[in-house]
């Protein structure tokens, strides 16, 4: 049979349009600070296990070598991120090259790549969605490499990538099931019938195992989070899924990314495969409720296919072209990256949420340390955070402020720590909201502070309650009031 041969990989412009990415991150990284996720990351660092309540342990590992290596800072932490996202934009490059597309086809794919709200959302901070991505455009790589060449090998790279990246988020069975799912719908069905399917297989089992031990023994608490995030966002999930596939990647890029389907479904019909798979994974995301960023990267993919017919619509309307470039540029900079000033950032923060998170944990921590100052009888008192980002903060900035360790019963931190027993005097709560649900396990609770952010994140307004101590021993009252999401 004869293989379809590729063209050669450009390798200086799209390094070029890589490191220029790279460059970008770097200089923005430090500019609000860290986001919640990253304050949590850095805790579980510092406890590192084979598993946590909400994830694999490659993420906090992570977290824990870049801040080891580069410094124990904002930019510190986000080095490896970067260079995550650096080497991403690589990958959708060479899918272009492995779908045919020659040395502008090429480029154009890691431009689009690098353009793109989420490579920049998901490379300008540390998040397990971050190395996700790269994982994912590694095993698209493979896999269609598999498909043109036909190597069965190839189901070792897929399997070994497969467990790194279940070592870090278990949404990597996603795409790897909507892959199978369509090879067995429109081929080619033979890939399947080898033996080295069975090996990549236990390659990609061998490095998960020694987290399926750890959520084993620990009851699968990553199932009960799942769960959460269903039962909660569900809805607006599926309400929202096809408007954020359009916003997160760029409204830009749909052009380039229904060619890139077309031209697969056309014209590269041992592909077919590696298209379908995306919308087999859409259906999945909605039927359990899944976050739209879920079904993300597999656009990607397409946006690498489609990049050799947009390359002649380009070369027929260099002008539109560039426009479009800078807007698409322009516009995922601005609701991804710290571009404005953080008391701007209110106008960005209903598209992306998360740009409020990196914003006030100093101010919110010197609030806590206001409160503080209003709890009578300090030892053998306790601070207790309603969220792990709320913990990570205390963690990170309450010793300069003179503020004990915090617990949570939030997440990890459920299990990290519980307060002892001889802990009977007064708790001061930090609550998002207040709710008699909560504080039923905590006496004489009354108001004595509010968080003001400067931005509408999640903690502005958030609670601060004194209540004169635990409803009962801490050993009883923890396993009440542990939250897994």
């Amino acid at each position: 049979m004869t293989r379809p041969a590729v063209p050669a990989f450009a390798v200086r412009p799209v390094a070029a349009v890589a490191v220029l990415v790279g460059v970008v991150l770097t200089a923005l990284s430090g500019r609000y600070g860290y986001h919640r996720d990253e304050l949590y990351f850095m805790v579980a660092g510092h406890d590192l296990s084979w598993g946590y309540v909400d994830q694999p342990p490659l993420t906090p590992f992570i977290a824990r070598v870049s801040t080891t290596i580069f410094g124990d800072t904002v930019m510190g932490l986000r080095v490896l991120s970067t260079l995550s996202s650096v080497a991403t934009i690589v990958v959708v490059a060479l899918l272009a090259r492995e779908f045919g597309s020659a040395r502008r086809g090429q480029v154009l794919a890691a431009v689009c790549a690098a353009v793109s709200g989420f490579v920049l959302g998901v490379g300008h901070m540390v998040s397990t969605a971050t190395y996700d991505l790269l994982a994912w455009m590694l095993i698209a790589l493979f896999a269609v490499k598999l498909l043109r060449t036909r190597d069965g090998r190839w189901w070792l790279a897929l399997g070994l990538t497969a467990g790194i990246a279940l070592e870090n988020k278990y949404l990597v069975v996603l795409p790897i099931g909507a892959l199978l799912v369509s090879l067995l719908i429109v081929g080619p069905r033979s890939v399947l019938r080898s033996w080295w399917v069975l090996a990549g297989v236990a390659v990609a089992g061998l490095i998960a195992l020694p987290n399926v031990v750890w959520q084993f023994q620990h009851d699968w608490p990553q199932l009960k989070v799942a769960g959460g995030i269903s039962s909660d966002d569900g809805t607006e999930n599926r309400i929202m899924f096809i408007p954020l596939q359009i916003l997160q990647l760029s409204p830009f890029l749909v052009t380039v990314w229904v060619a890139g389907f077309r031209r697969i479904w056309r014209s590269l019909p041992w592909a077919r495969a590696v298209a379908l798979a995306y919308p087999v994974l859409c259906v999945v995301v909605l039927a359990v409720g899944g976050k739209s960023y879920y079904a993300l990267p597999l656009l990607l993919v397409l946006v690498a296919a489609g990049s050799e017919p947009t390359l002649r619509w380009v070369e027929r309307r260099r002008r539109t072209a560039a426009v479009t470039l800078v807007l698409t540029a322009l516009t995922s900079a601005l609701f991804t990256l710290p571009v404005l000033p953080a008391s701007a950032a209110d106008f960005v923060i209903p598209v992306n949420k998360e740009q409020g998170e990196q914003i006030g944990w100093p101010a919110f921590t010197d609030a806590v340390a206001d409160a503080w100052k209003q709890v009578p009888d300090q030892s053998t008192a306790t601070i207790l955070t309603g969220n792990y980002g709320e913990a990570g903060a205390l963690v990170r900035y309450g010793p300069a402020r003179g503020l004990p360790m915090p617990y949570s019963p939030h997440m990890s931190f459920w299990e990290w720590a519980r307060p002892a027993d001889s802990q009977t005097g007064p708790v001061l709560l930090v609550e998002l909201e207040r709710t008699p649900i909560f504080e039923k396990y905590f006496r004489d609770c009354h108001q004595i502070g509010t968080v003001h952010s400067i931005v509408s994140n999640d903690e502005d307004g958030t609670a601060l309650v004194l209540c004169a101590g635990p409803a009962g021993l801490w050993s009883e009252v923890w396993p009440k009031i542990r939250q897994y999401y």
